[in-house]
This record gives C-alpha cells, sequence and structure tokens, in this order.
C-alpha cells in the first residue's frame, strides 16, 4: 500500500530532535523555527516531558471517558490559572479542527440560532464544519457548502454588526492572529468592538487560539493583547508539544447538558500527562515570557533590515508568531534557508515566510537565522 499524496514533501527525515534542533539519519542538524507547525512548544524531547509521558504509558496509557480520569481536572486546574481563565470550563478533544467544530456546535445549542459568521481568508481547520468556515475554496469539498456559514471582511466592525442585526448568528468565530493567512492581524480595536457587538445582538464569540494561543505572542492567547473575554476559546497546536489534543475553554454563561458533546480519545491519560508537563516547562523556564522577549528582538530585527533590504515587502506578527513578505518566490527562499543553511521555517502562500520556533527559544538561535536571512537575501 502506497501513501495518498497530499503533501509536497522535502527529502529530509528528521529522526532526533533536541530543543530547538531537529536531526536527520545522517547526523545533520537543523535550526527548527517551525516547530512542526507550531506543534513544539517547549522544544523536542524536553526531559521534563519524556519522563511524564514515559512514566504515564508504564502505569495507563488508555480508558474511556465512562470513568474518572483526575489527570484532567488537574490539567483544567493548571490551565486556568496559567491563562487567567481559572472560572471558564474545559473541553478535552484531540485536534484544533475538533476543537472548532465542537465551538461553532456549542454555540448553535446555546442559542438555538443556525448561522456562524467567519472572516475572509479565515482558516478553521479540515472537518467538515470547520472547513465550512475556512475561506479557501481548494480545500471545500461539495458536501462542505452550506448556507449557515458566512463571511465578512477582517478588522471591518460595520460589516459585522450588520450581519449580526439580521439575528441569525449563533456566534462569529475569529483567530487571534490569522495564521495560514500570512500572519494577518486581527486589530485590538477591532477585537474589543467586536466583543461589544456580539453582546449586543446575542452572539456568542469563538476564538480560535490553536496556532495563535498558549503562549506563543508573549500572552497566554493573543487576544488577551485587546483586554477581552470571549465566550468560547479554541486550543491545540502546542497544548501538548506534539501528542494530539485540542481543547476548549468554555464560559460558565454557557450550559452544559449531558451527551451534548463527546469523544473517545480526547483527555486520555497520556494526552493529559503531556500536557501536564508542558504548563510545568511553561512555570519553570518562563516559556511565555521568553516568547515576548525573544519574539520582539526578532520582529524589530526584521524590521530593521527590511529599511535597508527591498527585497523585503513587510514583516508581521507578535512574539514567536512571524511572518515576513518577501519579493519573489516563498517557498523557493525557504528551500534555500532548509538546504543551504539548515534552518526549518514555515509557509503562508507564494511570499511569506512563516516563524513559529518553540517558545524555549535563545537569542543565539535569533541570530543564526536573522544571519542566513541577510545572507540569502
Amino acid at each position: 500500500m502506497k501513501l495518498f499524496d497530499v503533501y509536497s514533501l522535502y527529502d529530509i527525515e528528521p529522526v532526533k530532535g533536541i530543543g530547538c534542533h531537529v536531526y536527520d539519519a545522517d547526523g545533520n542538524e537543523y535550526l527548527d523555527l517551525y516547530g512542526g507547525h507550531a506543534v513544539i512548544s517547549i522544544g523536542h524531547a524536553h526531559p521534563h516531558y519524556v519522563k511524564a509521558v514515559s512514566d504515564q504509558v508504564a502505569k495507563l496509557g488508555f480508558y474511556s471517558n465512562s470513568v474518572q480520569n483526575s489527570l484532567q481536572q488537574q490539567l483544567a486546574d493548571r490551565l486556568g490559572k496559567a491563562s487567567g481563565y481559572d472560572d471558564y470550563e474545559l473541553f478535552l478533544c484531540n485536534s484544533g479542527a475538533e476543537a472548532n467544530e465542537n465551538a461553532m456546535k456549542l454555540a448553535s445549542f446555546q442559542t438555538g440560532r443556525p448561522k456562524i459568521l467567519a472572516f475572509d481568508k479565515a482558516f478553521h481547520g479540515r472537518t467538515s464544519g470547520a472547513v465550512a468556515a475556512t475561506d479557501n475554496p481548494k480545500i471545500q469539498a461539495p458536501f462542505n457548502s452550506t448556507p449557515n456559514v458566512e463571511f465578512s471582511p477582517l478588522n471591518d466592525i460595520e460589516a459585522v454588526e450588520k450581519k449580526l442585526a439580521t439575528g441569525e448568528f449563533a456566534a462569529v468565530i475569529v483567530e487571534g492572529i490569522q495564521g495560514v493567512a500570512g500572519i494577518r492581524m486581527v486589530d485590538d480595536d477591532f477585537l474589543k468592538r467586536l466583543r461589544e457587538v456580539t453582546k449586543q445582538y446575542g452572539t456568542l464569540l469563538i476564538l480560535d487560539e490553536i496556532q495563535s494561543g498558549y503562549g506563543r505572542t508573549g500572552k497566554f492567547f493573543a487576544h488577551q493583547y485587546a483586554g477581552i473575554r470571549p465566550d468560547i476559546i479554541t486550543c491545540a497546536k502546542g497544548i501538548a508539544n506534539g501528542f494530539p489534543m485540542g481543547a476548549i475553554l468554555i464560559s460558565p454563561e454557557i450550559e452544559a447538558k449531558k451527551g451534548m458533546l463527546g469523544t473517545t480519545f480526547g483527555g486520555n491519560h497520556l494526552a493529559c500527562a503531556a500536557a501536564i508537563a508542558v504548563l510545568d516547562v511553561f512555570k519553570e523556564e518562563n516559556l511565555v515570557e521568553n516568547a515576548a522577549e525573544i519574539g520582539s528582538y526578532l520582529l524589530q530585527s526584521l524590521k530593521e533590515i527590511a529599511k535597508t533590504h527591498p527585497a523585503i515587502k513587510d514583516v508581521r506578527g507578535r512574539g514567536l508568531m512571524i511572518g515576513v513578505e518577501i519579493e519573489g518566490s516563498a517557498p523557493e527562499f525557504r528551500k534555500r534557508l532548509l538546504f543551504d543553511e539548515k534552518i526549518f521555517t514555515g509557509g503562508a502562500g507564494e511570499h511569506t515566510v512563516r516563524l513559529l520556533p518553540a517558545l524555549c527559544i535563545t537569542k543565539e538561535h535569533a541570530d543564526q537565522f536573522l544571519n542566513a536571512f541577510v545572507k540569502l537575501l
């Protein structure tokens, strides 16, 4: 049996990782500034993480959600304190798409309304409801087409208010920063007004923090820069440092009913052990603060370089979620970074290089990238 051919693959296979580096079978070292698509939050093979997962699998790897699992409550307590949302409730699942899917369903249950409002260039996942709320016809099958999802221009509050005034919308879903769209920033003032108008029209506000959350921007969630509190927050990516996991933080105003949501694998023992270990390392190593510090250094350095290099068209981002828009082909530029300079980066479209490193990145790692970047420019 061969693999279904859906990915364009580099001719490199990482077989080992340590911190912000990965290694191939020949022992070549690569600086990883992509983190497996923002998933590696505390670094590869962190000793505390390895021990926590190993210890748990030696005891009990899995049992269903039909019995008590105290690790789930431990994670809920720790996540509530770390994020500032200790009065919210937690539902655990397996991925970001599943988190968004359940968040939208929960909003529809709560309000009794059928529609979701999303934004142009949004990406919320590839499962049925999540891809319907994703503004990319290339990944939507005819099956995913639904009149219950509409789109509005990002950062245009008047357009949003016009939609919500119909009274049909259960929720507005918005990313903390649009990642797949090329690190497209959501204005703080827009988020503040969005919170106001959703309350005005009885519509729930869902913040998709799957890529922008979990410390990546220098705050636990990107929307916290705007000082708002959404009704529902979705997480995944860095929550368990590579172990598949998603989560939904749910406002206490939303009523839980038995059987409303469910999952087989969500919140399993291994996933919870991994996620608790991530929060341990966040606290011990001040990784959210490090994301703010090194992210600011990278952003300012790139903006300075852009002043003298016309090939850089724009630098966008917060913390360690950075997009550099360049003239010419970003995929080709990223290939040169990988094969000539041994640096993994991400992409977004034809012109944006995306940086999503582990939150343990150092200034030395940042300088290595900056020197290589200037050299290739």
